[in-house]
């Protein structure tokens, strides 16, 4: 079990300022008042990152998977492979580089 916090600290703000305070509390997912400011005063920052390209490659890489699966087995069945199905798998590839490298490029702007 970690300390107990026993401490206060006080400060002044305007309304300006709190609301700003209350406005990036909330964007930086916290819900409580004291844990954002805790965790501003200790650690100077709080970075946020949007997720929703992460879970688009894995959606894509579920899909590739699925349909990878699917062409083995009906190779193992049929000892024929379709040029459409590996076409179709190279641009649901290409699409998921495309994802992969998006990511990557907004990783990197992060300072």
């Amino acid at each position: 079990m970690g300390e107990i916090k026993d401490q206060q600290i006080l400060f002044f703000a305007t309304k300006g300022e709190v609301k700003l305070i209350h406005e990036r509390k909330e964007a930086a997912g916290f819900k409580s008042l004291s844990a954002y400011l805790r965790k501003m005063a200790i650690d100077g920052y709080i970075i946020t990152i949007d997720l929703s390209d992460v879970k688009e490659a894995i959606r894509l890489l579920r899909i590739n998977a699925n349909n990878l699966n699917q062409y083995a087995k009906r190779a193992n069945e049929t000892g024929s492979i379709y040029l459409e199905d590996i076409k179709d798998l190279q641009k649901s590839m290409d699409e998921l580089w495309q994802v992969m490298r998006d990511i990557l490029e907004r990783l990197s702007s992060i300072k």
